[in-house]
Formats: C-alpha cells, structure tokens, sequence
C-alpha cells in the first residue's frame, strides 16, 4: 500500500514539475516579448521627437529666410 501511495505521489511530482517547467517557459517568452515592445516603444518615440525637431527647424529656417 505504501510503495502504492510512492508511485502515485510521483507521478503527481513529475505533473507538477512538468506544469511549473511549462509554466516558466511561457513566462520567459512572454518577458522577452514585453522587454521588445518595450524597446520597439523606445526607438519608436526617439525617431518621433528627432523628426518633430528637425521639421520645427526647417520652418524656422523657412519663415527666417522668408522674412
């Protein structure tokens, strides 16, 4: 009875690691996924605001050269 009860909290064991090792795995990606949106976001906003300063300079230059 007792070797009975061993083998069948083993196999539970081997479930719950089984689940836990699945269950990191997709934590992982998912962590390496929010991280390149992240970054994505990053560059996104970065070439944004170099974009808005360069096109407020060439209409300052314009206005300047218009005047």
């Amino acid at each position: 009875m007792i070797q009975y009860l061993k083998k069948g909290l083993g196999r539970n064991m081997n479930n719950l690691i089984a689940f836990v090792n699945e269950f990191l795995s997709y934590l992982l990606v998912m962590v390496i996924i929010v991280a390149l949106c992240g970054v994505a976001i990053f560059i996104g906003t970065t070439l944004r605001k170099r974009k808005d300063k360069q096109e407020a300079e060439a209409a300052k230059e314009a206005t300047d050269n218009a005047s």
